[in-house]
């Protein structure tokens, strides 16, 4: 058996190492047209920022060490060109000599990767624009920042983007972020996203959002080191100077190799590959950023993330060895780290559902990282979004404590196919210093279950009833410091002996801090006959939606 791997890194490399596992006798040979076939992409920024101050701790597996410790022909500077599907042969050009030569396979898998998204603009190709994708581009903007430059833009509010600007702000360098959406991390739905744009801010972070931009241009007289600034200017009209622009806008998959050989490619260009990872031509497979997967909610898409393309590169190698494993939905589940906040996602956003015409329910919880009563307790965000069957379709968080362990077992939990219902029972780790006898995802089972059960009915607070009562039972002190515009003030403990001040031909909206004081205030009511609703995630999750706060003197 004779196996070639176009492409290294995270799907190729994986590929490779559990080709040799599967079969010692295997020929196999790796053909990478950089200088890497496995290196530590997402832990770029963290070397520009020094967080990372060791380049080769970013170098995963060197090609020497690749082939003493499998056995397999590493060939780096070797790029393939042309694939022969019929004749099963590929072409590929030696870089470091100059030459092409034809090798045959009996069995092909394709990890080309993807290339980041270069917008047709004016001055896109000046020295001062860089791309965050390799180590050389690393290496580029690291010796910028070492120079001494004191100013950087940074296109894209994606993860990349965000990443990098956190690492050049760790640098003392003023960065600027413009983002073509009116959000942060637009995989994210926008009140879920609100508190990365306070913690960017904080952290003296310009945010240009909803901006985009349309030139750069040569400015100014030559420094003593015989640079000039470049002019950012904006399609609105507003323009400003910098030292450095660093395009983090998107990737797009290479699927050109094999669309010239006549692979299937789907509408965004990603290749086509059945559960297996096989393309549309017997015995050639496709793995990573290049492929076109299924996402949570069946809809084809592209998902370049580390995580699905080492499963994938795994999974190819096995099938093209005889094997029969299969490749699940992508769910996309990913977490970011910025500055003290951490944001993570998991499954289908309330934008990505309501796109698909998915109906859906939606819950929102503010809990803590750990028992409040041990030190360093910190609030989280936690958004739910499931189905009326109680079918878990994504979640969302954000917090400075135990984000990413929530995230984990939800997605878990997602692709076991349980229910909200199951998050109820889930026995989940708990000691004071790390979570609660109620767990957050434990929580958020219970209040999910009571809305399907009819036991509790929300409010949004991106869609408050416009006629309703807005009910307020936190305590005298917590409304003074401010409250929901309209909204009357009844603490919990005097609802019982009130009721004759509360409307029964109107409804209702209860809220609290975080929703539990709303819930308990809902339930009260109801059973005097009171048609009332309770605001999810109380005035905590209210604010995210970026309503201003009416203060009480």
């Amino acid at each position: 058996m004779k196996l070639l791997i176009i492409g290294g890194v995270a799907g190729g490399a994986s590929a490779a190492a559990r080709a040799r596992r599967v079969d010692e006798s295997a020929e196999i040979i790796l053909f990478e047209r950089g200088e890497h076939i496995s290196f530590a992409n997402c832990g770029l920024p963290y070397h520009i920022g020094e967080a990372i101050p060791n380049r080769d701790s970013l170098l995963i597996m060197t090609p020497a060490r690749f082939k003493a410790r499998t056995g397999i022909e590493v060939r780096v500077r070797h790029e393939a060109v042309a694939i022969d599907p019929d004749a099963k042969t590929i072409t590929v050009l030696d870089h470091a000599k100059g030459i092409r030569y034809a090798e045959s396979f009996d069995r092909l898998i394709l990890s080309p990767g993807a290339s980041p998204v270069v917008p047709d603009i004016p001055g896109i190709g000046d020295p001062a624009v860089a791309m965050l994708w390799t180590l050389d581009d690393m290496d580029r903007i690291k010796a910028r920042v070492d120079a001494g430059i004191r100013r950087a833009v940074v296109v894209g509010g994606g993860f990349i983007g965000l990443e990098l600007a956190e690492c050049l702000r760790d640098r003392d360098v003023e960065v600027t972020i413009v983002e073509m959406s009116p959000q942060l991390l637009p995989p994210l739905d926008p009140e879920m996203a609100s508190p990365l744009a306070v913690e960017m801010e904080k952290h003296g972070v310009r945010l240009l959002l909803g901006a985009a931009v349309a030139a750069l241009r040569r400015t100014g007289v030559p420094d003593d080191s015989g640079t000039t600034e470049l002019t950012v200017e904006l399609a609105d009209g507003r323009s400003f100077t910098t030292e450095l622009v660093v395009l983090a806008i998107g990737v797009r998959p290479n699927s050109e190799l094999a669309k010239s050989a006549g692979l299937a490619v789907g509408a965004h260009g990603g290749i086509l590959v059945d559960e297996k990872l096989q393309t549309s031509r017997p015995g050639i497979y496709a793995v990573g950023d290049a492929i076109q997967v299924s996402d949570s909610l069946g809809r084809p898409a592209q998902i370049p993330l580390a995580g699905p393309a080492n499963r994938q590169g795994r999974i190819a190698a096995d099938n093209a060895l005889g094997g029969a494993g299969t490749y699940r939905t992508t769910y996309g589940t990913s977490v970011v780290k910025l500055f003290g906040l951490t944001a993570a996602a998991t499954g289908a956003s309330e934008k990505a559902l309501m796109a698909a015409g998915t109906p859906h329910e939606k819950i929102y919880l503010n809990p803590f990282s750990h028992a409040t009563y041990y030190p360093g307790a910190e609030m989280m965000h936690l958004k739910l979004l499931f189905s009326r069957e109680g079918g878990i379709l994504g979640a969302q968080i954000t917090g400075r404590g135990g984000v990413d362990k929530r995230i984990d077992v939800l997605a878990t939990a997602m692709q076991a196919g349980l229910t909200v219902y199951d998050l109820q029972a889930l026995e989940l780790a708990y000691a004071p210093p790390y979570g609660s006898a109620k767990d957050p995802v434990n929580f958020a089972g219970f209040v999910a279950a009571n809305v399907l059960s009819g036991k509790s009915d929300l409010a949004h607070a991106d869609a408050l009833p416009p006629d309703a009562l807005l009910l307020d039972v936190r305590e005298p002190a917590e409304f003074a410091a401010g409250a929901i515009p309209g909204a009357t003030l009844m603490p919990l403990g005097t609802v019982r002996e009130r009721f004759a001040e509360l409307p029964r031909d109107r409804e209702i909206v209860a809220y609290c801090a975080v929703g539990i004081r709303g819930y308990l205030a809902e339930r009260i009511l109801k059973a005097h006959g009171f048609k009332v609703r309770n605001l999810s995630g109380g005035i905590t999750t209210w604010k995210l939606f970026g309503t201003g706060l009416r203060k009480n003197r």
